[in-house]
């Protein structure tokens, strides 16, 4: 089965959330929500995409992944979400160690021209800032919540804190998306006869437009900001 899979494997599947679903089912979901909140190549893999429809197949991937039938589904996204909860806090762990453990290095590093120490003293001032709510937002931000944890150790967040939020982000990233990918399935498909397992492309690309979107206008916006300050010190 591994070997017809390696086969078959592009790295584009990467990108597709069906594919987890119907090549490794319950644990390539787990690994890749790891991966994601986790390590620094795992920016581009999907996670909001990959939990929506998680949970439009939640009945399915508890059975087959864990071997448990449930006939209520409301139990079942209470085990699965859980199960990729824990994930997810680990994979958030594993950065906030990855950046403790090379922040004093980083603080100690001299300047380049890509490198800036202010960057993590103005980052620490951020934390310090939202407090906690940096954490538990930057899980529902593509690419942001890759790098949040590893910011988080750098800039040594209060390890009490980072572990209360931490838990608390996941959860709610989480629950709310398998919750609303299994439910939104069941109104439409009852209400209007439309099964959203026809049109999974279709929804992934909304679901990538919409969390991007946030992302997209902050950069946006840094950079018009950071035009017209200069502008302005140029006419001074």
């Amino acid at each position: 089965m591994l070997e017809f899979i390696l086969l078959q494997f592009h790295w584009t599947n990467l990108l597709q959330p069906q594919w987890y679903i119907e090549n490794g089912g319950l644990w390539f979901i787990v690994f890749a929500v790891f991966a994601e909140t986790g390590l620094f190549a795992g920016f581009f893999l999907p996670g909001d995409s990959l939990l929506f429809v998680t949970g439009i197949y939640s009945d399915d991937l508890v059975k087959s992944g864990l071997k448990i039938n449930i006939d209520s589904s409301f139990v079942n996204l209470l085990i699965l979400g859980s199960v990729i909860s824990a994930a997810g806090i680990l994979g958030n762990y594993v950065g906030y160690w990855f950046g403790r453990k090379s922040g004093p290095f980083l603080f100690e590093r001299k300047d380049t021209f890509f490198f800036k120490k202010k960057y993590l003293y103005q980052a620490k001032e951020f934390y310090d800032k939202h407090g906690g709510g940096a954490i538990v937002m930057a899980r529902f931000l593509p690419i942001v919540r890759t790098f949040a944890p590893i910011i988080a150790g750098i800039v040594q967040m209060d390890y009490k804190k980072f572990t209360f939020y931490n838990i608390i982000g996941c959860i709610a990233w989480v629950f709310s998306m398998t919750f609303a990918g299994h439910y939104l399935q069941q109104i439409i498909l009852k209400e209007f006869n439309f099964d959203l397992k026809d049109h999974l492309e279709v929804i992934v690309i909304g679901i990538v437009l919409v969390t991007t979107a946030p992302v997209i206008i902050k950069l946006l916006s840094g950079k018009s900001k950071k035009g017209g300050s200069s502008q302005t010190e140029g006419k001074s």
